[in-house]
């Protein structure tokens, strides 16, 4: 749970001091760090990816706190000792707390890594591992079940 705990606190923490660093420095500006490929650009989203379910701030306030309440009890009663699970988790847990963060002080959620290349998604560092920790959550339910307790 040590593990847990510390992974969540690094990821708010730097989820935090990105979206500040992107308010102060991005915002009103984009800043080209590849051209046509990689830019930082500030944008201030009230829905999910894409914009979907745009205004829609309570929802994604309750199943982001369902979701961590969840893991928080699956953590407890299961005890996992399964690196990559535990990782996942919070990894999972702390970009949603990161983006819950934004949510409740301000409605909507900073993003700011602009990936033009492909017309991705406006994204931020919370949901970077939010990704990522699904991944590992997927890799490891799927191929190391013997591995998970």
């Amino acid at each position: 749970m040590i593990l847990f705990i510390i992974i969540n606190v690094v990821i708010v923490a730097a989820d935090i001091i990105t979206k500040n660093i992107a308010l102060t420095s991005f915002s009103g500006n984009d800043v080209e760090l590849i051209k046509n490929v990689l830019y930082f650009s500030y944008v201030e989203n009230r829905g999910a990816a894409f914009g979907i379910l745009s205004n829609a701030r309570y929802i994604f306030i309750s199943v982001t706190v369902i979701t961590i309440i969840g893991i928080i009890i699956y953590l407890i009663k299961r005890k996992p000792g399964f690196l990559p699970l535990v990782a996942g988790l919070a990894m999972v847990s702390g970009g949603g707390i990161g983006n819950l963060i934004d949510r409740l002080g301000k409605e909507y959620v900073i993003d700011f890594i602009d990936f033009r290349l492909i017309g991705f998604p406006v994204f931020n560092v919370a949901d970077i591992f939010v990704t990522v920790g699904a991944v590992l959550i997927f890799i490891s339910v799927l191929f190391f079940e013997d591995k998970i307790k």
